[in-house]
C-alpha cells in the first residue's frame, strides 16, 4: 500500500522503509506506553505485524502505527506515533483512518486499541468504549 496526500505526505506499508532505530527511539523514549521497550523487542514486533510508516514529501519517516492480526477476525492497534513537530496536520487522524480501512477491506468485524489520553482523536473515527468490557479479561505476563 502506498497512499499519498495532496501535501506530499506518504503512507507506506513497505517493511524496508521503516527506519527502525527511529521508531525505537520514539517508542522507548517518548511514547508513554513503550518507555524503555529495547530495540530488539521492537524489531520483533514489526516482523509480527503490519505496519505503516509515515514520511514527509522529502522521504523522511514522521510517524508509524502497527496492526497485530490475523487479518481475518480481529486487530489490535498499537504503537500510533506521529513526530511532535508534524502533529495538528491531520497525519496521525490519516495513519489511523488508514489501517481502519484496510482491516475493513480483510472483512475484519473488530479492531481494539487502548489509549489514555487520545480518546477523542479515535471516536473521530469511530472507536467507541467497549460495549462489552465485562467479557474482556487480560493477564500480566511480566
Amino acid at each position: 500500500m502506498l497512499l499519498h496526500r495532496d501535501d506530499g505526505y506518504e503512507l507506506c506499508d513497505d517493511d524496508t522503509r521503516l527506519d527502525v532505530d527511529l521508531v525505537h527511539q520514539w517508542l522507548s523514549q517518548d511514547a508513554y506506553w513503550a518507555l524503555g521497550r529495547s530495540r530488539d523487542t521492537v524489531a520483533r514486533s514489526l516482523v509480527r505485524s503490519v505496519n505503516l510508516g509515515l514520511y514527509r514529501p522529502d522521504g523522511g519517516q514522521v510517524g508509524f502505527a502497527r496492526l497485530v492480526t490475523d487479518q481475518a477476525t480481529f486487530a489490535w492497534l498499537c504503537d500510533v506515533y506521529v513526530q511532535r513537530p508534524e502533529r495538528g496536520k491531520g497525519l496521525g487522524t490519516w495513519l489511523v483512518g488508514s489501517l481502519c480501512d484496510l482491516a475493513r477491506g480483510w472483512g475484519l468485524r473488530r479492531m481494539v486499541l487502548a489509549t489514555a489520553d487520545a480518546h477523542g482523536v479515535y471516536a473521530r473515527l469511530g472507536f467507541t468504549p467497549m460495549v462489552r468490557p465485562d467479557q474482556w479479561m487480560e493477564i500480566r505476563l511480566g
